[in-house]
Order: structure tokens, then sequence, then C-alpha cells
């Protein structure tokens, strides 16, 4: 549904104001979209500092009594807390939103995030506080998903809404970009540490640099983001496209299907998203021998192809609409876990194009994943929808995916993670369809 349309038929949205349309008109997209992709990239380097994390440097640091695979099963576990959070954090954020103001909030979950990033880089290992030390990275791991929930800013909403309705895809697929550039920079960075560092070293001290790195990212892109949200003519604007925080409770009520099918519609995107990245990398350790610094080399090749997968899919979608582009790659994502069982248990050469081929199809899915279904909220619930949507699609295709998809494989066979990605785009399909049985626009 477009913006204008929206507008035009429901009664909800009021009439700008006087003289805000000449602070409007000066909210470009260009301008909206230094300030996602560097929020993006921000959100995306933590995701994966601690992914990559749960597979190189955790299951020695804080599972030392356990072996190599139980000390993985045992991360992937607390990687999950993040998207257990992530919707309880949005909730709670929602609350200072509206008592305190965007900038406010924005400004406590950065700081919350960065906090417990560095958090992590500070924490002694199992040798030297026990338990205490997992039990502190489980929590410090919850705080981040809090964190997360509440650094919704409505920035991305109002891009897609600001772009030239023949460019929606286009700008949708901007934002997306963080996850392939955030991957590259911290896989780099591990890649780096491994190949620069004794094993004593790395363990010892130097797998805690990329978290420190973290932070700092965290901190340029509280100012990169706080620059845009509390300046007059965003301000304006923001409030003229109504992104702003509304009733949960209405909203389930009245827009409940909206969320089911905005969560379900980005599944075989977020499932393939842990499969080439984090799963296959503590598949890669564990049962082939292959060093993790050549397996990185491979990811960050697969990321770099993604890239431009990406920036065709946005045209792809202006011409043919962004739920139909979505529909075609969950097909296509399908056709792919038939091929899964034997890239995984073949050589090194069929477990390169597991992941060249896999981050090919992320790239061309994942930039037009997220808000697919979800123009179909009306105006008054968008920014609030968008969000509830947005925490539960995560949590329920991408949350538990590593520790779901290793589980299958090891003691039920490659084959079952195969089927694992088609449940995914089984699913995809499954809200695309209903969503347009519906009447829901292919925006």
């Amino acid at each position: 549904m477009s913006s204008s349309h929206s507008q035009l038929s429901d009664p909800s949205v009021a009439s700008p104001p006087a003289g805000a349309a000449g602070h409007a008109q000066e909210v470009t997209p260009g301008d909206i979209s230094i300030g996602v992709v560097i929020g993006r990239i921000s959100e995306f380097f933590d995701f994966f500092v601690f992914g990559i994390g749960c597979v190189l440097v955790f299951p020695r640091v804080f599972f030392p009594f356990a072996s190599e695979l139980n000390g993985i099963f045992y991360s992937f576990a607390l990687f999950a807390l993040a998207f257990i959070g992530r919707p309880i954090g949005s909730l709670i954020f929602l609350f200072l939103h509206r008592e305190f103001g965007r900038g406010a909030k924005l400004t406590v979950a950065l700081f919350l995030l960065g906090m417990t990033t560095a958090g992590i880089a500070f924490l002694p290992g199992y040798d030297v506080l026990g338990v205490l030390a997992i039990v502190a990275l489980a929590v410090l791991r919850f705080g981040q998903g809090l964190a997360i929930g509440g650094s919704w800013d409505g920035l991305s909403s109002l891009l897609a809404l600001n772009a030239p309705r023949h460019k929606r895809g286009w700008y949708a697929m901007i934002p997306q970009l963080g996850a392939p550039i955030g991957f590259i920079l911290v896989a780099g960075l591990f890649a780096y540490l491994l190949t620069s560092l004794t094993a004593d070293e790395f363990y010892g001290w130097g797998w805690r640099y990329p978290f420190f790195v973290a932070f700092a990212i965290n901190v340029v892109a509280l100012f990169a983001r706080l620059r845009l949200v509390v300046t007059p003519e965003y301000s304006t604007m923001l409030k003229l496209r109504e992104l702003e925080p509304s009733p949960v409770g209405e909203l389930v009520r009245t827009q409940g299907k909206a969320i089911a099918l905005g969560a379900f519609a980005p599944l075989a995107s977020y499932a393939l998203f842990h499969l080439v990245t984090i799963f296959a990398l503590s598949w890669a350790l564990l049962f082939t021998r292959q060093s993790p610094v050549s397996f990185l080399v491979v990811q960050i090749i697969g990321a770099a192809v993604a890239i431009p997968c990406m920036m065709a899919s946005g045209l792809i979608a202006d011409r043919f609409g962004r739920r139909m582009t979505l529909a075609i790659l969950a097909v296509l994502i399908a056709i792919y876990s038939g091929w899964t069982p034997l890239m995984l248990s073949g050589g090194r050469v069929e477990g390169y194009l597991f992941i060249i081929v896999g981050f090919a199809l992320l790239g061309f899915s994942h930039a037009q994943a997220a808000g697919a279904v979800s123009s179909s909220f009306l105006s008054y619930f968008r920014y609030t929808g968008a969000l509830i949507t947005s925490d539960l699609g995560w949590l329920l295709g991408a949350g538990f995916a590593p520790l779901v998809a290793l589980s299958l494989s090891v003691y039920l066979g490659v084959g079952y993670v195969g089927l694992y990605l088609l449940s995914g785009a089984i699913g995809t399909l499954a809200a695309l369809w209903m969503s347009r049985a519906g009447g829901m626009p292919n925006d």
C-alpha cells in the first residue's frame, strides 16, 4: 500500500500542518539512507561478532568442560537469548518513546547495546569465574536483545515511504546491505586475528578485540542516527508519516493477520541467513578438515557476491513487485534446499558451492524480505506493526536456526537440514499466497 493511498483512504491520517510541507521537502531518500545503512551495519556487526564467537571462541573460553560439539550447542543456546529478549525490549522501549521521545529512547537503547557488548569483551572466562562466567554471558546476551529491540527508530520505514513509488524495491534493499557488509567486516577481523596471533594469544585476549570494535561502531551509529531523528525536518516527516508508537493491544486486536503474515513472509530468507553463515562455519569446524581462516575467506567472498545480488533484487522488485520477487526467490531456495545434503556431505568444492550459491540467493531474497507484507498495516499502526513483525520474524526464522540446523545434522543427518530450509520456503510462500488472497498489495 503506498503512503499516498493510505493517507487518502485512511481517515486516521491527519492532514499535514501548515508549514510542515517545507520541512518534509528537505528530507530526501538519499539523506535517510546514510543513517539507515550505518545503523544496520552496527546492528549486524554485533550480531555476527557474537555468532562467530559462538563457534570459534565461546566453546573453549566459557565451556572448556564440554566437548567441542557440546560447547557449540551451549553457545548457540545463548545466541538465541537475544532473539527472545528483542520483542521484550521493543515493548519496554515503546514506553520510553512515548514518555521521553525517540531521541532519548534511541540513546538509552544504543548505550545499553554498547555496554553489553563491551561487557562481553571484558568478561573473564570459565577458568576465572566458573559457572558465573556463563551466567554473566547469558545476561549480557539477553541485554543485547533488549537493546536491539529498543534501537528501532523508524528510519527504514521512513525511507520506504519517502522513496519514489517506482523505486520502492530499490530503497527497500538499501537497509539490508548492512547484513553482508557487517559480515565481511566481522569475518575479516576474526580471520586477521587468527592468522596474526598464536592460539594462546587469540583465546587469551585476541578474541576480545572484535567486541571492542563493535562498541566503537555503536558509538558512531548512535550519533549518525541521532543526527537524523532529533532534527526538526526528520521529526516533522516522522510525524507526517505517522511513524509513532501505537497501542500494542489495539494493534494485535485489529491487525493480527498482518502481523502473522508479515512474520512468516521472510522465513526462507532468515533460515538461509544462518545456514550459510554461523551454522556453515560450525559445520566446517566440526566435520571438515578446513581451517577456520580458509572457510571464513570463502564466506567473505560469498558475502561480497550477495551485495550485487541485493542491488539486482531492487531493480527486479521495482519491475515485478516485491512480493512476486520474494515468492520466486522462495521457490529457488526450496530447490536449493534439495541440494543441501549433497553439498554438505560432499568435498571441499561442494561445500564452497553451498556457501557461494547460498549467499547469492540470500542477497536476492534478504534484500526484499523485510516489510514485504507489512505495507498492509493501516498508517496509524505502521510503526509499531513493522517493529513487532520484525521481532517475531527474527525470533521464528533466525533465533534458533543455528541450534536447530546443527542438531538436525548431527542426530538425524544433513538431509534434515535441507528439509528445515524447505520448511522456511514453504512458510514464506504460504504467507505470500495468503496475503494475496486477502487482497494485500504487491508493493
